[in-house]
C-alpha cells in the first residue's frame, strides 16, 4: 500500500509540474506569438483587435521595416558590438578569474567581494562622467570603444562566476602538468581553461544577450545613425503622433530573430554550464 501511494503521489507531482511548466511556457511565449501575428497585419487591424488573425498577411511589412530603417547596417553594428564584447569578456574575465581562484593571498577574497559588490551599482552613477570622457577623446559613435564599456560593465559578474569554476578544478591536475614541463601559461591555456569551458560559454551567452538587448549605453554612446545598433534604430521608428505598428512589429521580429536562434543553438551548453556552476560553486 505504501509503495502504491508513493507512486500515485509521484505521478501527481509530475503532472502538477508539467501543468505549471506548460502554463509558464504559454505566458512566456504569448507576447512573442502576438508580435509575430502583428508583424503580418495592418496597423488598423492591430489597433482594432490585437489578438485577431490578419485578413490578408502583410508580408511587405518586413520589406518596409528592413528598407525604411536600414536594419542591415544596424544589425551589423549590433553584431560587432556584441561579438567584440563576448570575446573581450571571455579573454580578460577568464584570466582574471583564474588569477583570483589560484591566488593564496588574503586580498584575493576582498577583490572577489569587490567585483560582487560592483554588480549592484547602477550604470547611471558613472554614465555622464564616462560620456564626457569619451567625448573628450572623440570616441562617441565608436563601436569598438562602446564594446569596451560593455566589457567593463559585465566583467565583474563574469569574473565572479568564472572564479567558481576555476576553484572547483583540482589543483593536482595543474601540478601534474607542471611536472610534465608545462609553464604557467600552458597550464592555464591547455589544461585549466578547457575544463572551465562550460563556464566560459555561460558567461559569453549572458554577456551576448545583455549586450544585444541593451539600450541605455547604446543610445548614449552611439548617437549617429551610421553607428546605431538595432535596438536604438528600433526605438526611432515610433512617431510622436502616429506609428505604423505592423512595420514596427516586423522590425522587432527581425531584431530578436538572430539572438533567439543563437540562444536555441547554445541552450543545452548554457543550461549545462549553469547547472555545473551551481553544483561546483
Amino acid at each position: 500500500m505504501n509503495a502504491s501511494a508513493n507512486q500515485t503521489a509521484d505521478r501527481t507531482t509530475v503532472m502538477i509540474s508539467y501543468i505549471l511548466l506548460t502554463l509558464g511556457a504559454v505566458i512566456a511565449l504569448l507576447p512573442l506569438a502576438m508580435m509575430a501575428v502583428s508583424a503580418i497585419k495592418t496597423s488598423a487591424e492591430i489597433v482594432a483587435n490585437p489578438l485577431s488573425l490578419p485578413h490578408v498577411p502583410q508580408w511587405r511589412n518586413f520589406v518596409r521595416a528592413w528598407r525604411d530603417t536600414d536594419l542591415a547596417q544596424a544589425l551589423l553594428n549590433s553584431v560587432k558590438v556584441t561579438g567584440l564584447t563576448m570575446v573581450l569578456i571571455c579573454v580578460t574575465g577568464s584570466m582574471a578569474a583564474y588569477a583570483l581562484a589560484r591566488s593564496r593571498t588574503r586580498s584575493a577574497r576582498w577583490i572577489a567581494g569587490y567585483f560582487l559588490a560592483t554588480t549592484t551599482l547602477p550604470i547611471q552613477l558613472y554614465l555622464f562622467p564616462l560620456y564626457f570622457g569619451f567625448a573628450k577623446l572623440n570616441l562617441v559613435d565608436n563601436v569598438v570603444a562602446t564594446a569596451f564599456i560593455y566589457t567593463a560593465i559585465y566583467s565583474p559578474f563574469s569574473i565572479f562566476l568564472l572564479r567558481t569554476y576555476f576553484i572547483a578544478i583540482p589543483v593536482e591536475i595543474e601540478e601534474a602538468a607542471v611536472m610534465d614541463g608545462a609553464n604557467q601559461w600552458q597550464v592555464f591555456w591547455r589544461v585549466t581553461l578547457p575544463l572551465a569551458s562550460p563556464g566560459v560559454l555561460t558567461v559569453a551567452v549572458i554577456a551576448g544577450l545583455n549586450t544585444w538587448n541593451e539600450f541605455l549605453i547604446s543610445t548614449t554612446f552611439l548617437q549617429g545613425r551610421p553607428a546605431q545598433t538595432a535596438i536604438v534604430r528600433f526605438y526611432s521608428m515610433g512617431g510622436q503622433y502616429s506609428s505604423d505598428w505592423g512595420e514596427i512589429m516586423a522590425a522587432a521580429l527581425i531584431i530578436i530573430a538572430p539572438i533567439v536562434v543563437f540562444f536555441l543553438l547554445m541552450q543545452r551548453r548554457f543550461i549545462e554550464g549553469m547547472a555545473s556552476g551551481s553544483v561546483k560553486g
